[in-house]
């Protein structure tokens, strides 16, 4: 074997990134909040935030997200992370602070806190994971459950009349004056998962620059709620969510454009 092509073979070209801890996680099989996790923690690893970043994890299926990150964290109270981040980044400005949010905690009970949030312009950025059910708590239904679709507490299927259309979270962010950088993307195969690390990393740009507010959504799995395997269910996504939920930027500040890539 040649110098050449050993040093070739020998390339590291990819590994556990230091900002994700060396620990088993409680997700189920196919659950893409692991993808999630992946894509935050080299992200934070390549911005050189790792030391310097605070997680305000929630409540739901990301409950201990404080576990599976080598950063500093706390935990808030169901649907409060926005509030809590609010004070964290106040009293610590030159912290890097982000929120891990599920669609039941950030949607539902917690829609105030990230619209005033969002509306304040707090400094902060918010990765909001949207698998159109409540996971935790046994798969009912929550607002991001599309039309027609069944789960634990509509068995017959979301109805419209009843339960009004899924909120759009990514569009309704962008709206709000204090936001800079508004976007979606999904988790439901590779392509999907680059552009949502760029996503990611926008973000956290619009942090680090001090403009405002940052939120990506994130179109995610759950095989177990949803009866699928995890390949069915990524097929779920692309056909059913990704329709209701466009991908793309909704409100990119004018001088995050030229980092987008």
């Amino acid at each position: 074997m040649t110098t050449q092509l050993k040093e070739a073979t020998e390339k590291l070209i990819y590994q556990r990134p230091e900002a994700l801890a060396t620990v088993h996680t409680h997700y189920c099989p196919g659950c893409t909040h692991g993808t999630a996790h992946r894509l935050i923690a080299e992200v934070l690893d390549e911005l050189n935030l790792r030391e310097k970043t605070i997680l305000v994890a929630s409540v739901g299926c990301s409950v201990f997200a404080y576990d599976y990150f080598d950063v500093d964290a706390c935990e808030a109270a169901h649907g409060r992370a926005p509030a809590m981040a609010t004070g964290v980044k106040r009293v610590n400005p030159d912290k890097i602070v982000f929120t891990y949010q599920g669609d039941g905690d950030l949607a539902s009970i917690g829609i105030a806190e990230i619209i005033h949030a969002a509306t304040r312009g707090e400094k902060f950025t918010t990765i909001f994971l949207n698998n159109a059910i409540y996971g935790m708590t046994g798969g009912q239904m929550a607002p991001t459950t599309l039309i027609g679709q069944k789960t634990a507490s509509s068995p017959l299927g979301r109805d419209e009349e009843l339960a009004g259309k899924p909120i759009q979270i990514a569009e309704l962010m962008a709206m709000l004056p204090g936001t800079v950088y508004s976007a979606r993307r999904s988790l439901h195969d590779a392509r999907h998962v680059i552009q949502a690390k760029k996503a990611v990393k926008t973000a956290f740009e619009a942090q680090i620059a001090g403009l405002g507010f940052s939120i990506v959504e994130l179109l995610s799995t759950c095989p177990t709620n949803w009866r699928m395997d995890p390949a069915q269910a990524c097929d779920w996504v692309a056909e059913n969510m990704v329709p209701q939920y466009p991908l793309g930027d909704y409100k990119v500040h004018e001088s995050l454009s030229g980092r987008r890539r």
